[in-house]
């Protein structure tokens, strides 16, 4: 059994919680809150009397072994480093963390601690994302990369009413290429590895984040493009081309939907059963991994976190979007 505490009381933490608890080794142990009050309010939904308000006395707690982090990005790096030291195993959402830098940081402490440490990208672990790299030979060379995820927040309308909540906040390294961008760059690092050129271009807002924007990553012998925002939805698909088809995916985070279109019209579904939580593969795959004795996960490991920060860091410069975590 793997006892689990959380940092963040937010929809995202409900979500991981719900699939996780579908795991026969989990178990959700304590919670972490700046306030008492929010994170007494958030354990009562789940009959759990461990809270903490010290973020020390938390991390060095004897009451759970691991620690789920859905804290805002520009904390990642404090939270994990603290509950690493502490000798807690650690996956935490992405982004993993503000810049690569920090990245490096919580790799070194959780090297120096011998536990697990994970980005919590889930995109890589459904069973769809194994049937893309499975497929990609059929649709011969690979030629464009194209990753789209537009999704409209609902805490825009607050920011154009002038109240500017956490999601379009720089100070807490937020901003559209962080908070969706990144499920585009991530499985195209995961995929066909580091790029060799990074563009960006971006609209931004007053508060200092980017609502939407692209990227084109140049490989040498294709490019991958990424669309990406919080002010707009999409109803496009997303599709790596080859010389023989394409690969077609519907809903990109989650990988539904997927199918093969070839040249000549014929189509063929190599989509395959999932739940429909698809955090429940990235929970799993984190105690199994915790459980197998290791500190980095096979999948998620931690060369495609860095890598894929570094995209993340190179787009940021190129749009002009610099966060205080990066001084």
């Amino acid at each position: 059994m793997i006892r689990f505490g959380v940092i963040g009381t937010n929809w995202i933490t409900d979500r991981f919680l719900t699939s996780a608890k579908e795991i026969a080794d989990f178990q959700f142990a304590a919670v972490y809150s700046r306030t008492e009050e929010k994170a007494k309010e958030f354990a009562g939904k789940y009959d759990v009397n461990s809270t903490y308000t010290d973020l020390e006395e938390f991390a060095h707690s004897d009451g759970f072994d691991a620690v789920y982090i859905a804290s805002p990005t520009a904390f990642h790096a404090e939270h994990a480093i603290a509950c690493m030291k502490g000798g807690k195993h650690v996956i935490v959402e992405k982004p993993f963390a503000s810049n690569a830098g920090e990245v490096e940081k919580m790799i070194e402490t959780a090297k120096s601690n011998n536990v697990t440490l994970m980005e919590a990208m889930k995109t890589t672990h459904v069973p769809n994302f194994n049937k893309v790299k499975e497929n990609l030979e059929k649709i011969g060379p690979v030629r464009r990369y194209i990753a789209n995820f537009c999704q409209y927040s609902s805490r825009y309308d607050k920011y154009k009413e002038g109240i500017v909540l956490n999601a379009f906040k720089p100070e807490l390294s937020n901003g559209s290429l962080m908070d969706i961008g990144v499920y585009c760059l991530y499985p195209m690092v995961a995929l066909f590895g580091a790029p060799e050129k990074v563009q960006a271009s971006a609209y931004m807002l007053d508060s200092g984040v980017d609502g939407q924007g692209s990227v084109i990553a140049q490989y040498s012998e294709f490019n991958g493009i990424a669309m990406f925002s919080k002010i707009t939805n999409s109803v496009l698909p997303s599709e790596i081309q080859g010389e023989k088809g394409s690969i077609v995916i519907g809903k990109f985070s989650d990988m539904v939907d997927v199918k093969i279109v070839y040249h000549d019209g014929n189509e063929e579904n190599i989509s395959v059963e999932q739940k429909e939580n698809t955090m429940y593969y990235e929970a799993l795959s984190f105690i199994e991994t915790i459980k197998n004795g290791k500190l980095e996960n096979k999948v998620n490991t931690w060369e495609r976190s860095i890598e894929t920060m570094k995209v993340l860091d190179k787009a940021r410069a190129e749009i002009g979007l610099v966060f205080p975590a990066d001084k």
